[in-house]
């Protein structure tokens, strides 16, 4: 694959990229700050720019070694990537184990809602006749919004620490066994390689939801 076909598969990925993990980190901020915690408001975090939500490595670095892999080794074109989290005081929320339920879930909802609106703007556009033109590429968008928001919403929802499943899970066991899970949280990623490197799990999980939303795209 030519250069210019490997920018344009990324500037068709990036886009919805990076409105996912900005308005996931948002929803974090938005809905802490409505049940009681203000932190992510203060540290300039509820805001949709998404220069305050870049993160070195996940933003940058590793989305742009995707995107030169296909070059390099002519794998198929990928981004993904992921934002600064957004900080949030669990201790100053109303009810601390319930809000932290709903503050870990609404990342996860807004992945969800993107990924149904990505679902009606493509069922609203009409087919393309030509591969070059704007329409093609904006439906292209859309199919890429769906899956990439999927994808966002399912991983984030495995129930391992420090993943937003990991705080459900926290929040929801008796506070001992919380204590051993955030104990731990730092194993969560050694677990989230295995998961992900040694099984198909996440595109098990995934696959039914992108075909449920390119259904409604239909």
């Amino acid at each position: 694959m030519g250069l210019s076909a490997v920018l344009a598969q990324v500037a068709i990925l990036a886009v919805p990229v990076l409105a996912a993990i900005v308005f996931h980190e948002v929803a974090h901020g938005a809905v802490a700050y409505a049940l009681g915690d203000p932190t992510a408001a203060r540290h300039g975090r509820l805001t949709l720019n998404p220069l305050p939500h870049v993160d070195p490595v996940g933003t940058i670095l590793l989305p742009a070694l995707l995107m030169l892999a296909p070059l390099f080794l002519g794998t198929r074109p990928f981004i993904f990537g992921w934002a600064r989290p957004v900080p949030v005081d669990f201790r100053r929320l109303r009810h601390p184990r319930r809000d932290t339920v709903l503050v870990a879930l609404a990342g996860v909802a807004t992945n969800l809602l993107l990924a149904a609106a990505s679902a009606l703007v493509l069922a609203a556009l009409p087919r393309a006749h030509s591969a070059d033109s704007i329409l093609h590429a904006l439906r292209l968008m859309a199919s890429a919004s769906i899956q990439i928001n999927c994808v966002l919403a399912v991983f984030n929802v495995l129930p391992i620490p420090p993943l937003d499943g990991g705080r459900v899970l926290a929040a929801l066991l008796p506070a001992p066994a919380a204590r051993v899970l955030a104990a731990v949280e730092g194993l969560g990623y050694v677990v989230l390689l295995l998961v992900l490197l040694d099984t198909d799990l996440l595109a098990s999980l995934v696959h039914p939801l992108v075909m449920l939303f390119f259904g409604l795209g239909r």
